[in-house]
């Protein structure tokens, strides 16, 4: 697992396995409730992530639901470590609360494929380019906007750190070509494109118009986080919130139409090869 740590993910995390596991028996909370002896109450808290779940528990849900060892051990250990502090807590007032759970969740991530129509992706965001997206955009109050891009560069810090992120993204034309701020800023963030694109866990695609449709076209922007010890997840944002997709089936297809992305945008060499000409490198 990687070393940023998160309680409130974590405990998402494992309410999400839980409640995967008991609608696969199938049981409702009430009929868990009487075949574990935990108040229904306190295993809905559990599934919801709100409050700290205990070992004990987990293993006790998880035995009732047929889960078989590993699976036990895998989940109880990631409890043993909720007491970690969050690694965004200084950034805590300039973030949507919908946001939080997103950024803690891809600290504890091992990969992620990023998805993004029309901007560079946040992980691969300079500071001036972030700045300026954030005040063109209004996701955060002005007076907040500079601490915001402080957290941006905390966050992208994930990408080189002694466990990196392994980061496979795939970025339509035009977010090459946004104006940000003026073309300096639009050439200095694709320079920075080329550079990250080279680092060992780091994967760069370009999608074009002339490459032809594909599944993500109505998206606009989605992530599949993977972990170590859980199941994937599946993320895209709304106007005002965010979506988390859990069930195992509906995540499968955000994967396959990953893979469709992978297949039909230039390949990483012929990407790094566009961006460097966008940028004035070639």
């Amino acid at each position: 697992m990687v070393a940023r740590t998160d309680p409130s993910a974590l405990r998402w995390l494992i309410g999400a396995e839980l409640s995967r596991y008991r609608r696969d028996v199938p049981m409702s909370l009430s009929e868990l409730a009487a075949a574990t002896g935990i108040g229904k109450p306190k295993l809905g808290h559990m599934e919801s992530g709100r409050y700290q779940q205990f070992p004990d528990d987990i293993a006790t849900v998880l035995r009732t639901c047929g889960a078989d060892g590993p699976a036990i051990e895998r989940l109880t250990s990631l409890a043993t470590r909720s007491d970690a502090k969050t690694w965004w807590a200084p950034w805590a007032n300039v973030m949507p609360g919908w946001f939080k759970t997103y950024v803690g969740l891809e600290g504890l991530a091992e990969g992620a494929f990023v998805f993004e129509s029309m901007v560079i992706p946040g992980l691969l965001q300079t500071e001036e380019y972030a700045q300026a997206l954030t005040i063109g955009t209004g996701f955060v109050r002005p007076d907040h906007a500079e601490r915001f891009v402080s957290f941006r560069q905390t966050r992208a810090r994930r990408l080189t750190e002694d466990e990196p992120l392994t980061l496979h993204a795939v970025i339509g034309e035009a977010a090459l070509r946004l104006r940000v701020n003026g073309d300096q800023t639009r050439r200095d963030q694709l320079a920075h494109l080329v550079t990250m694109s080279e680092l060992p866990n780091v994967t760069v695609q370009v999608i074009r118009p002339e490459d032809g449709p594909h599944p993500a076209t109505p998206i606009g922007k989605f992530v599949v986080l993977e972990f170590g010890k859980v199941r994937p997840i599946a993320y895209t944002e709304l106007l005002d919130g965010a979506m988390y997709v859990q069930d195992p089936d509906s995540v499968r297809t955000y994967s396959m139409v990953a893979e469709n992305l992978r297949q039909v945008a230039l390949s990483p060499a012929d990407s790094r090869a566009m961006i460097r000409e966008l940028a004035g490198l070639a």
